[in-house]
């Protein structure tokens, strides 16, 4: 990754430089013409640039001391030029850059907060499988508690159809002698009749 990320990298800034060049050009260009540009803005880092150079140059040499002679006018400006076409090139590659990193960021952000939300929304739905499962055990333990107690119920009640069931069958016998016991009391109450008669 790091591997293919390096010559991406070399290519983007290549590119920044090449599209980058034709404004450095203008800048050149413009610090040529104007008089105020020139001045103003080119050779004052140009003149510093070229300090800094011959400074470092002679402390490397060994020489202390030397007094270093400002650049000719015509020197400066093409080296402002120069100074400011390198800034305006590194100004728009860093700045790619640094909007590269933000978008890298907030790409990451998004990213993050969607892993969030999906672990919130997965957490809520363990929470409410929990709060299921907790309601369904309640349910089991009443009905289990309900069991005996139905079950209780279902014995009673299957003594009561015994019970009317040997009802039932008492009952019967009785109706049926209670027929033998009408039509003996009618025999009864006729012969009595006759023997009324009779006298």
């Amino acid at each position: 990754m790091v591997v293919g990320a390096f010559p991406m990298a070399k290519l983007l800034y290549l590119g920044i430089r090449q599209v980058s060049k034709p404004l450095a050009n203008r800048i050149k260009e413009a610090a040529r013409r104007s008089e105020f540009f020139k001045t103003y803005i080119c050779l004052p880092p140009a003149q510093l640039y070229h300090w800094v150079e011959m400074r470092t140059k002679m402390r490397i040499m060994g020489f202390r001391g030397t007094v270093i002679k400002p650049l000719n006018e015509d020197a400066a400006a093409e080296l402002g030029a120069e100074l400011l076409g390198e800034a305006t090139i590194f100004i728009v590659g860093g700045g790619c850059l640094v909007l590269e990193y933000w978008r890298h960021q907030a790409h990451q952000r998004h990213k993050e907060e969607e892993q969030q939300a999906a672990w919130d929304a997965m957490r809520d739905e363990v929470g409410r499988l929990a709060l299921a499962l907790e309601t369904l055990q309640a349910q089991a333990q009443a009905q289990t508690q309900a069991a005996p107690a139905q079950s209780a119920l279902e014995e009673l009640q299957a003594q009561m159809r015994e019970v009317r069931a040997q009802l039932c069958a008492r009952d019967a016998p009785q109706a049926a002698s209670v027929p033998q016991v009408v039509s003996a009391s009618k025999a009864v109450s006729a012969s009595k009749g006759q023997e009324s008669a009779e006298v």
